[in-house]
């Protein structure tokens, strides 16, 4: 039986919709009530977890609080159930024999490290990328990865941490870059460094659980693959466009054949070849494959992602943004 904790989000979801259409046994744990939630409740209380580990075999833990949570939430509720509910899930998992343990973490956690200053090469975002965290969400997050690796090495619990890449669908909470580029722009552009699709995450998850056991414990970025190499980071901050061009030009042709223009460089560039090849992760969604689904469809999302659709974050809507965003005192610094 495998867990997914978070059920009602958009990772847990897809997670549970892929068991299902595989007729795996699956059950779904969240705070709120949805149609792939099995069961409701805190992922700190141990009556909740212990009707949720019952046959439990697996899990994957998605339940989190988010980036768009930042403003709208107290810290002490990023805490709570990114911190408190991850060691909670890790000491009953290991308590139950769980064979695999995932959990879903994000690249968030690198922070103000992925920051150029200007004149900079883009940053070659690797695991051996030291984190500067820069909100609380990026505090917890990694401190709930060190937790994974803890009870790893306290009890043997196998944990593997995947650090996920943009993967939602709602237009980007950056105003400036939205009125850059059409969204779709914007995302086919993002698969270039910075995004991974939700499918490809479901096959991650899944690599990662058969492996888990005689990994043990280990890190992984999730981001679809780049064209580009490490040696390119000048150019990808400098010259994007000539760059694209020798890389990917029939990318670069079908942005200037849509009156998209690109951006004279990129901050970062994400590298996910050690989670590919530990995992023997093939991702099979790319740029150039967004790019082939807008011009077939309209939409640059997979099947799944289609059908796990937009969520919002918050009870209610914004006047500026998906939602509002923390001011950063360090914007302004080169």
């Amino acid at each position: 039986m495998l867990l997914v904790t978070g059920s009602a989000g958009h990772l847990g979801e897809a997670l549970l919709r892929d068991a299902r259409a595989k007729g795996l046994a699956a059950r779904g744990l969240d705070q709120k009530a949805s149609p792939y939630t099995d069961l409701t409740g805190d992922i700190v209380d141990p009556a909740v977890l212990e009707r949720a580990f019952e046959g439990v075999t697996q899990v994957i833990n998605t339940a989190t609080l988010h980036k768009p949570h930042v403003v709208t939430h107290r810290r002490q509720a990023f805490v709570h159930t990114n911190i408190a509910g991850t060691l909670a899930l890790l000491e009953k998992a290991a308590e139950s024999g769980v064979n695999a343990f995932i959990h879903i973490s994000t690249t968030s956690v690198f922070g103000r490290a992925m920051r150029p200053k200007a004149g900079d090469p883009a940053v070659w975002v690797t695991e051996a990328l030291a984190p500067r965290h820069k909100n609380i969400y990026g505090v917890t997050k990694s401190a709930g990865e060190d937790l994974c690796q803890l009870m790893h090495e306290k009890t043997g619990l196998p944990v593997l941490v995947l650090r996920t890449s943009r993967f939602f669908p709602e237009i980007d909470d950056d105003g400036n870059r939205r009125g850059a580029l059409p969204d779709p722009a914007l995302k086919v552009l993002e698969f270039l460094h910075r995004r991974v699709a939700i499918e490809d995450i479901v096959t991650a998850a899944h690599q990662a659980l058969g492996r888990a056991p005689e990994i043990g414990f280990d890190r992984y970025i999730l981001s679809a693959p780049t064209p580009f190499e490490q040696g390119d980071a000048v150019r990808v901050a400098t010259d994007l466009p000539a760059l694209l061009q020798e890389r990917a030009p029939a990318l670069a042709q079908a942005f200037a054949e849509n009156g998209w223009t690109l951006p004279k460089g990129l901050d970062r560039v994400y590298d996910s070849s050690k989670a590919q090849q530990a995992l023997a992760w093939a991702p099979a969604f790319n740029a150039q494959s967004a790019l082939d689904r807008y011009r077939e469809t309209g939409d640059w999302r997979g099947p799944l992602a289609l059908a796990v659709g937009k969520k919002p974050y918050h009870d209610r809507t914004f006047e500026d943004g998906p939602f509002p965003v923390e001011a950063d005192p360090y914007s302004s610094v080169s």
